[in-house]
């Protein structure tokens, strides 16, 4: 039996690439814990699969649901999101080609970026992607991507995904956007007109801190087999267990993210009124800058939240180490709620660089348990 395409993203989240094995009837797909497959006859597979490295039924299940719900044709999964941007990059860049990212990207893809890939031969300009104008100014004619989280890491800063897309196929570029915190439940950029969607599947999609992951997506015939030789070749894969838990994951998404968001518009209202906060970052405050953009794009605005302290560094540091439920941990996008002080943690690769984020700075991942459990947790370690 095969699940006919459906609109709902809750059924493909479910259903797509998942039907029942076909010897056993088994609902759920296979582990498939195999390094090699049998043949009957020398170059002759019998399902398309010889070695795990080039491909695993447990993985092109993953790939196959991941394409569907960014509304891709081609989907690839890494063994974690940084081998994911690794690849793209590789594959979509040389040496002498330029790129754009935003001004407070995260910390690991401006280390990829500034210490492994500019000595390759790669230059780069960090702007403000919400400026247009900027971005425009920063466009060369060796410009080949313009990199795009959105909501950014930890400022949580929108940009508008369709018009960097026209201005980058403008300029002969493509546009590749970190999909990471709104997840395609939230936001699907291949349909405003990006070219590649890139995934931490660490993150939202897994869903309970228990795997590592990344993920590619893109509806570009010749980016996706690029992305499936790179793959293959650089031997990033994502393994057959860590497929099956992403895949686990990805079933509850929809259900997940929808109390991400109920929790963390609550906690940004109890933010907004304590003494102690000085400014809230969240694409679903009116205040926002990037507001209008994200409800225009988003679904709805998710469950990262960060803050300032008054205090600065000193008291920011006592806050996150002050709090019981919200776990003091980098990472994020898991069922639990955790806490960090992006400065000293997840950020600490962008000091004394124009991507440095405020020493006072808190980020939440809120995650799905009780908000009234939550808010007092963190009253507790603000007062």
């Amino acid at each position: 039996m095969t699940i006919e395409p459906v609109d709902s993203f809750a059924t493909r989240a479910i259903h797509a690439g998942q039907d029942p094995e076909q010897v056993t009837g088994a609902v759920v797909v296979p582990i498939y814990q195999t390094s090699t497959f049998a043949q009957d006859v020398a170059g002759e597979t019998r399902a398309g699969y010889d070695y795990s490295r080039a491909g695993n039924p447990t993985r092109t299940a993953l790939e196959t649901a991941l394409a569907s719900l960014e509304g891709g044709k081609f989907g690839y999964a890494f063994a974690s999101g940084m081998a994911a941007a690794d690849t793209a990059l590789r594959a979509m860049m040389k040496p002498g080609d330029h790129l754009i990212m935003a001004n407070d990207a995260y910390g690991g893809t401006f280390r990829l970026i500034d210490k492994i890939l500019k000595p390759w031969g790669i230059s780069y300009d960090a702007v403000p992607l919400a400026d247009l104008d900027a971005v425009q100014a920063a466009l060369r004619p060796e410009t080949k991507l313009i990199w795009v989280e959105t909501p950014t890491n930890p400022m949580l800063g929108i940009a508008d995904i369709a018009a960097l897309a026209e201005m980058a196929h403008a300029s002969g570029a493509k546009l590749v956007v970190d999909n990471t915190f709104a997840t395609p439940y939230l936001q699907t950029p291949l349909g405003l007109g990006a070219d590649v969607v890139l995934h931490s599947t660490t993150k939202y999609l897994g869903g309970h801190s228990d795997v590592i992951g990344g993920a590619l997506i893109t509806n570009d015939p010749e980016l996706g087999d690029a992305f499936g030789f790179y793959l293959k070749s650089m031997g990033g894969v994502a393994g057959p267990f860590d497929s099956w838990l992403t895949l686990r994951g990805i079933k509850t998404l929809a259900v997940r993210m929808d109390r991400h968001c109920d929790n963390a518009e609550e906690i940004v209202e109890m933010l907004l009124q304590h003494p102690k906060v000085g400014t809230v970052y969240y694409p679903g405050l009116e205040q926002h800058p990037g507001h209008q953009v994200a409800a225009g794009q988003m679904l709805r605005f998710g469950g990262m939240v960060s803050f300032t302290v008054v205090g600065g560094l000193e008291e920011a540091v006592k806050v996150v180490s002050r709090t019981r439920l919200f776990t003091l941990a980098e990472s994020l996008g898991g069922v639990e709620s955790l806490i960090e002080h992006p400065g000293l943690m997840t950020h600490a690769s962008v000091v004394g660089s124009d991507l440095e984020v405020p020493s006072d700075l808190i980020r939440l991942s809120v995650g799905i348990e009780a908000i009234e459990d939550l808010l007092a947790d963190l009253k507790d370690a603000l007062d």
